[in-house]
């Protein structure tokens, strides 16, 4: 699974750019210039998923790399993981409940972990990805060592 979701822009009669996401039909915003259209999508795009998570719907999956024409977001990496730790314990049956209960810690805690809003410390993230039994990797080249 990747982190990026694949967005549309277009000039519209503002001369303001409008911003649509074809996994996203809620999802509409604008900017003054591409930059900004770009950094308003992603917000709109992770209000989208906050509300699918709090609804307990599905969550399009990201894409792993993007293509070589078009415009993309990239979900920041804590928003990736909240995603994930969602999508995996959806898919397993595994309640915020019984996530707290495997986790030894309070309900409240767990669903901070599924706050996109909330700065959750990464090794509560990796405990809650123990709990489920899915390795956590992560995978950043290293420069060579002279």
């Amino acid at each position: 699974m990747g982190r990026w979701y694949r967005v549309r822009l277009e000039m519209d009669a503002n001369d303001t750019f409008l911003v649509t996401a074809p996994q996203f039909p809620e999802v509409t915003t604008f900017g003054e210039d591409q930059l900004d259209a770009l950094e308003n999508g992603r917000r709109a795009i992770e209000e989208a998923i906050a509300a699918r998570i709090a609804d307990g719907d599905d969550i399009p999956v990201p894409l792993a790399k993007v293509a070589k024409k078009g415009w993309f977001i990239e979900l920041p990496v804590l928003a990736y993981l909240k995603v994930a730790l969602y999508t995996i314990c959806r898919d397993q049956g595994v309640s915020r409940a019984e996530l707290a209960r495997r986790m030894h810690t309070h309900r409240e805690q767990v669903d901070r972990l599924f706050r996109l809003d909330h700065n959750s410390r990464m090794d509560q993230i990796e405990a809650a990805f123990k709990a489920i039994d899915v390795p956590l990797r992560i995978d950043v080249p290293m420069p060579d060592a002279a």
